[in-house]
């Protein structure tokens, strides 16, 4: 079976018309598209805001953030190292 190749206005036309109440089924039927593959496009229509073509870009802070989460997580893991040391020596000293 060849794989078919939609472009965006093709895609955004059938999302549209499923917006204005129109099946599921019928657009199926009358367009030879699968039920499956409508579904997901309109999936993919509303998380991409409309645009099947735009890519999910990195916002500029976000390398940013992922470092200073992982920094949080290191500090985290060191200041309860030092906190089990500090219990353990204080119990040596009574």
């Amino acid at each position: 079976m060849a794989k078919h190749r939609y472009d965006n206005e093709f895609k955004v036309m059938i999302v549209e018309l499923l917006k204005s109440d129109i099946k599921t089924r019928q657009i199926s039927d009358e367009y030879g598209i699968e039920i499956n593959m409508i579904n997901r496009w309109r999936r993919e229509y509303e998380s991409k805001m409309g645009d099947f073509l735009k890519r999910r870009e990195l916002c500029i802070e976000e390398p940013e953030l992922k470092a200073l989460k992982k920094e949080l997580r290191d500090v985290k893991m060191e200041r309860d190292v030092l906190k089990k040391a500090v219990s353990i020596f204080s119990k040596s000293d009574n």
